[in-house]
């Protein structure tokens, strides 16, 4: 089996920064609205349910669920967190300066196959409670949406290697004949997706 960069970042993290991979103590760090599975819901309302800790990455395990209290029946290891809405940024951070912003774009009926990836000028500052990690690891990348922080990788963004501004992801079925002025690139992964267009 091929080592992913998550696979050598669980072994390169140290033990008291692995909470920042666990995405349901992130979120109450960040004072948001959330609980792990079994725990009521404080209102009804629609929220997102995913997996604490998913090291295989691409939202698998999300979905969008209305709750109106209980979450008993919310699979194991999974928690609850306030829905969000408004732009998705990917942020890379090098040493702590900001080197990359790109933003993505996905139907609403989906939380994890995404239509396309675009580099953006945005400068997004760095979040207080991140930035003690800046100074101990090299890589950091932020995921934002609507300017709240919901992910952390201690890792970059590879995707967009070799000053890529565009990519579009190509999943299994699809044409891999690239549209005009993208060149293909093969990028699989176990969610489906065979590579992408780029350019």
């Amino acid at each position: 089996m091929i080592e992913s960069a998550e696979d050598q970042v669980w072994k390169d993290t140290v033990a008291q920064d692995l909470w920042v991979l666990d995405k349901l103590i992130l979120s109450r760090h960040l004072n948001y609205s959330c609980g792990p599975a079994g725990l009521d819901v404080p209102v009804p309302g629609w929220y997102c349910v995913r997996p604490c800790v998913n090291m295989l990455g691409l939202g698998l395990g999300a979905e969008k669920v209305w709750l109106d209290k209980e979450t008993m029946h919310l699979p194991l290891g999974s928690f609850w967190c306030e829905w969000f809405e408004g732009r998705h940024l990917s942020v890379d951070y090098h040493r702590g300066l900001q080197r990359l912003c790109v933003e993505g774009a996905k139907p609403e009926t989906t939380l994890s196959r995404w239509t396309i990836w675009k580099r953006t000028n945005d400068y997004i500052p760095r979040p207080p409670l991140i930035r003690p990690l800046m100074k101990r690891y090299e890589w950091v990348n932020l995921e934002f949406i609507g300017g709240r922080l919901i992910e952390v990788h201690l890792r970059r963004n590879e995707d967009f290697d070799g000053g890529i501004d565009e990519y579009i992801p190509v999943w299994t079925g699809e044409s891999i004949i690239a549209p005009p002025g993208f060149q293909y690139r093969p990028d699989p992964d176990i969610h489906g997706r065979i590579g992408a267009f780029v350019r």
